[in-house]
């Protein structure tokens, strides 16, 4: 008798312990990949500026896009290596 109920109470604890595991495992996985997302969106804002036109034309570069306007996000960081344009005359 007393090991019938040593044996339902291993078969309780390792199921209690299968819940637990199945449960808990997947939303701490969510939780990490929602923090990572939230860390490069931050890290890539950290990391723009934003560059545009007022409606006299004049350029502006700031830390924040504009309200209502058209804006391009641009790096702080330049890229690696040598950038050349052939545009020129």
């Amino acid at each position: 008798m007393k090991q019938a109920a040593l044996l339902l109470l291993a078969i309780a604890a390792g199921a209690a312990a299968w819940w637990w595991y199945s449960s808990e495992m997947p939303r701490r996985e969510r939780e990490r990949m929602a923090a990572a997302e939230v860390a490069a969106i931050q890290a890539e804002r950290a990391n723009a500026l934003y560059r545009w036109r007022d409606d006299a034309g004049a350029l502006h570069v700031t830390q924040s896009p504009p309200k209502g306007r058209k804006y391009e996000r641009i790096s702080r960081i330049p890229a690696d290596g040598i950038e050349v344009h052939g545009e020129r005359d």
